[in-house]
């Protein structure tokens, strides 16, 4: 069963603008996964491309949310308190549960091959977990004074939960407004009352607001990191796996040193 990304990797899908051919490819498509979770709310961008490709009434029936089962985690800022943090994703037991969800439903659409992807899912899913209690082992390493993990974006939340992390943040989510002075101001406070060895900057989005943290706090970038996509194929990070394995490794070293 063919794929196809609907977004360009290395962009935000928050605010996505869907070109004439997404509505081409959905309305032809045997099969459509989405994260849900608040994540292609934005500017409508998804429930206007289904409804353009003549697919409104195929939720679930071909259209389906793969974070079933998830723990959500809602917004802290000031009126978003009843949205949902999207970034599950970064949580390996909620990537498995998102595997598990699109297998079941491909088995479902494709009976003939339902061997296949239960195979496939199964070996991945052995990978996953392998790395899960890599990433336990290792972040329970980190030194407790130096666990706040510092991002532009607040996407951490699932995977701190999971790992023993304090996530904090420029901005909570991407929206219109990132990097103000009040929020500049709220997490240059929070800095200066913590231990923290290094900064991280996603690869998704505009790094100005970070390296001008860096430069108002003395504390440096560590490294790049991945949350609401791939690296560009060929490169490091361009698998589901490779980015959180990427993740994990630089964050413990970021962190620990």
């Amino acid at each position: 069963m063919p794929e196809r990304l609907l977004w360009p990797v290395a962009t935000d899908p928050h605010e996505y603008e869907p070109l004439p051919t997404d509505a081409k490819s959905v309305a032809k498509a045997d099969l459509i996964f989405y994260n849900g979770l608040n994540l292609e709310v934005g500017n409508g961008w998804f429930k206007k491309m289904i409804d353009s490709a003549g697919r409104s009434g195929d939720y679930n029936k071909n259209i389906f949310i793969v974070s079933n089962g998830v723990d959500p985690i809602h917004l802290k800022s000031e009126g978003q308190e009843k949205q949902i943090d999207p970034h599950a994703w970064l949580d390996i037991q909620n990537g498995i549960r998102y595997i598990r969800n699109m297998e079941k439903q491909m088995a479902k659409k494709d009976p003939g091959n339902a061997k296949a992807y239960h195979k496939n899912a199964d070996a991945y899913v052995k990978k996953l977990e392998d790395l899960d209690k890599e990433a336990k082992e290792k972040m329970a390493a980190v030194p407790e004074e130096q666990s706040d993990l510092i991002t532009s974006e607040g996407a951490f939340k699932y995977f701190s939960r999971a790992y023993g992390l304090r996530p904090e943040y420029i901005w909570e989510i991407n929206t219109e407004e990132q990097g103000t002075p009040d929020q500049m101001k709220r997490i240059i406070a929070i800095i200066k009352e913590h231990k923290m060895p290094h900064l991280f900057v996603e690869t998704s989005v505009n790094p100005k607001s970070m390296e001008t943290l860096s430069k108002e706090t003395g504390i440096k970038i560590y490294s790049k990191i991945f949350t609401d996509s791939l690296a560009k194929k060929g490169n490091p990070g361009d698998t589901y796996y490779e980015m959180i394995k990427w993740n994990l490794d630089h964050i413990h070293e970021g962190l620990s040193n």
